[in-house]
């Protein structure tokens, strides 16, 4: 991405609190129209990442821009106050005035712009009506449900246009089922409107379905930044691996780690895998291997790739999937298989999986 197309640009940000360094020489971009994720578990960094491009924190070092403009510099001693930013936010806890109807709410920021009142209300019932709250819009906001308060937060936000839109785990409150379908919602609105948007999430089935990128921090740092499927499918480091799906980590030794390809991986089990270099920079002491991306047989199958002898440890039922723990000669292995692949506890299997799926860590 050049800078020309970057909406959101930092540069080697620090933050400090007092001794404690909250970020840690953290760069990244955002494109015009992306949706990028922060992840990672709490304390990693990402909120204060994220509350530093809002101008809601003072950083101690490096910069930021939005749409070109630097808003912060270190070097320069320029920090420009977040109401000038140009950038809306929308909170985990919504940050919904309860006194207020859903339209004055939504109405709130565009009067303090000082905008024409007829083009508030047009700007109001526009953005309600792609949230679908237009029938809303005279309730009392102490009146409306989880779900309901999260839509006028995002109407909130969106309703003076902004040029970036924050998102600061917006979903984390809401119930398993309606946070499913607003991640939906939200994920069609960004596309729709073709907003430059940075989401902050510790979940990390969330950012893989809503996000055109992903960057997954740890302790201030950043681990890995690439596309959901790229972060799934290759993750660069033990943290990520571990942190990212349901990845088994297997220890061992590789036979040489070439810059790209196939390599034999010796485990600390003495058995012998094929397995893949996913980038260069792979140490090839231990492999990651994602548990939806093994296979089991009946005892006795050779002709399938990686075949280990194994036997089913524990089976747990979670309707759309089946959660086996199989014993093997590298301990226990995580493996997920529809529902529909039933194996009885206690009985001898093969397990099996290919090489781009086994990826040197």
């Amino acid at each position: 991405m050049s800078e020309s197309d970057a909406r959101i640009e930092i540069k080697s940000l620090v933050v400090d609190y007092g001794e404690v360094r909250a970020v840690d020489d953290v760069s990244l971009s955002v494109g015009r129209g992306e949706l990028v994720t922060l992840l990672g578990p709490s304390g990693c960094g990402k909120t204060t990442t994220l509350r530093s491009v809002a101008g809601l924190e003072d950083p101690t070092g490096g910069s930021i821009k939005l749409n070109g403009t630097t808003v912060y510099s270190a070097a320069e001693r320029r920090n420009t106050p977040a109401e000038k930013r140009g950038v809306s936010m929308v909170f985990q806890s919504y940050a919904i005035w309860p006194h207020m109807t859903v339209f004055d709410n939504v109405a709130y920021g565009l009067k303090v712009r000082k905008m024409p009142a007829a083009e508030i209300k047009s700007n109001v019932m526009r953005v309600l009506d792609l949230v679908q709250m237009t029938e809303y819009a005279d309730r009392p906001s102490s009146r409306l449900s989880g779900g309901q308060q999260q839509r006028v937060a995002v109407a909130r936000a969106i309703a003076f246009s902004p040029d970036v839109l924050l998102f600061d785990e917006p979903l984390s409150n809401l119930d398993a089922k309606l946070r499913v379908s607003m991640r939906v919602e939200l994920r069609e609105l960004q596309k729709d409107l073709g907003i430059t948007a940075l989401y902050v999430t510790h979940d990390q089935e969330e950012a893989l379905a809503i996000s055109d990128r992903v960057i997954v921090m740890n302790a201030g740092k950043i681990e890995q930044i690439g596309t959901p499927e790229e972060i799934y499918r290759h993750p660069r480091t033990l943290f990520v691996a571990d942190f990212v799906g349901n990845a088994n980590v297997i220890r061992g030794k590789a036979s040489g780690v070439p810059a790209s390809g196939e390599v034999d991986f010796t485990t600390e089990g003495g058995i012998t895998l094929r397995a893949v270099v996913g980038h260069a920079g792979a140490k090839g002491d231990a492999v990651a291997l994602q548990a939806a991306y093994v296979d089991i047989f009946p005892a006795g199958r050779t002709d399938v790739p990686n075949a280990v002898k194994g036997s089913i440890h524990r089976r747990m039922f979670h309707g759309d999937f089946i959660q086996y723990v199989v014993d093997w000669p590298c301990g226990q292995l995580l493996v997920r298989r529809p529902p529909t692949d039933l194996f009885e506890e206690g009985s001898t299997v093969t397990v099996s999986f290919s090489a781009e799926h086994c990826v040197l860590l």
